[in-house]
């Protein structure tokens, strides 16, 4: 069966809730529409959720993550930080996050064979996660600093990138909250500062949420996660999939496996699609959005060429990051920034007509309102050409 771009953009207007009549009133709703959201960049959670919601604010999505807790921040795909349902959290923690856990544990143990510790360092580092779960369960929530001034272990310093000119030191603590968090024993809770902070207090899992996560089987939640990315993202192809999990070849072939598939092509690539989910999704009416950077839609896909086009390296760093992007009727048409001022600033990398341009227009207002006093950074990447350019 032969699926469009065509059809893929309307699915991107629909699915991922862009369209204006697609969009919903809860920061809840858009979380179970995409799967996950990104959170590297705080501010990516709020902009990607007022970007698909009829109405938005700091308050609605504060009352989600931090009061009735119906979201929640994990480490996972990638070792991205994501912002995920919570019902889909046990999933999401067995499928990528266990897998995760293991290496950068691995890596923290490459760091401290080079320290001087007593003892073998896995023996000494079991020791000081034990320490400082103890210590938080203890105090309920508290920062990496709080921790640290519980016991001299969790003050211990490593060095990063020994030898080099950028070689840094940092505290055990925070390397030992990163595996901690990945096996789902801990949360990060609320900032310290303000929405876009990236400083969070932590808690242990069970006293965040009720009875903590339940444990579930690896390859039973990979075949989980599967089948909601495909309901989300898909068609697609296979390298796509392993590309926004993480995985191994192995491990996607292996999910993908026991779900009920078609073959599909898209537009003369292999893909595919949940056998359910064949029919053609109807034409979305003409819309527009601005995407913050990191946005789970442009961050969705490895092949990108069906809503990219030729736009790709003046709007990713060559990390395969994304800077804000402008969208019309499912691709990116441009890119935006806000300036020192506040003023949302667009630039078009296409001529996309009178009407178009005069509902990006609307939509800068819009995002410039919505931002207020707010002025945004880019973190965890690095800013794309186009958003140096409407900077200068």
């Amino acid at each position: 069966m032969r699926i469009t771009t065509a059809q893929r953009r309307a699915r991107i207007g629909r699915r991922h809730l862009l369209a204006q009549a697609a969009r919903v009133d809860t920061p809840e709703q858009v979380a179970r529409g995409l799967v996950a959201l990104h959170g590297t960049d705080p501010s990516t959670v709020y902009l990607s959720l007022w970007s698909r919601m009829r109405s938005g604010d700091v308050p609605c999505v504060e009352r989600a993550l931090y009061t009735d807790r119906t979201m929640v921040r994990l480490l996972a795909m990638r070792r991205t930080v994501f912002v995920v349902p919570v019902e889909l959290a046990a999933v999401v923690l067995a499928a990528s996050s266990r897998g995760v856990a293991a290496q950068q544990r691995r890596l923290l143990l490459a760091l401290l064979a080079d320290a001087d510790l007593p003892g073998d360092p896995d023996g000494w580092l079991a020791e000081t996660e034990a320490v400082a779960l103890a210590a938080l369960r203890q105090q309920g929530s508290a920062t990496a600093t709080d921790l640290a001034a519980a016991d001299p272990r969790l003050r211990t310093e490593l060095v990063l990138a020994k030898g080099k000119p950028y070689e840094g030191r940092q505290r055990v603590i925070s390397r030992v909250l990163l595996v901690l968090a990945a096996q789902g024993l801990v949360v990060r809770g609320r900032p310290l500062g303000s929405w876009t902070s990236t400083q969070f207090r932590w808690s242990p899992a069970e006293a965040w949420l009720p009875g903590g996560f339940p444990e579930l089987s690896t390859e039973d939640a990979q075949v989980e996660l599967a089948r909601h990315w495909l309901g989300a993202f898909g068609p697609a192809t296979v390298a796509d999939l392993r590309w926004w999990t993480g995985w191994t070849l192995t491990q996607t072939r292996r999910a993908l496996s026991r779900l009920d598939l078609a073959e599909v092509d898209l537009d003369g690539a292999p893909g595919v699609a949940l056998s359910t989910d064949l029919e053609p999704e109807p034409e979305p009416d003409p819309w527009v959005a601005l995407l913050p950077a990191l946005d789970p839609t442009p961050m969705g896909w490895t092949e990108r060429d069906f809503y990219l086009g030729p736009h790709g390296p003046q709007l990713f760093d060559r990390t395969g990051n994304v800077s804000p992007t402008v969208w019309a009727d499912g691709r990116i048409v441009g890119g935006w920034a806000q300036r020192k001022d506040g003023e949302v600033v667009v630039r078009l990398l296409e001529d996309v007509g009178s009407d178009t341009r005069a509902a990006i227009t609307q939509a800068a207002g819009t995002r410039a309102a919505q931002l207020g006093p707010t002025r945004l950074t880019a973190r965890a990447r690095t800013a794309s050409p186009v958003e140096r350019e409407l900077l200068r």
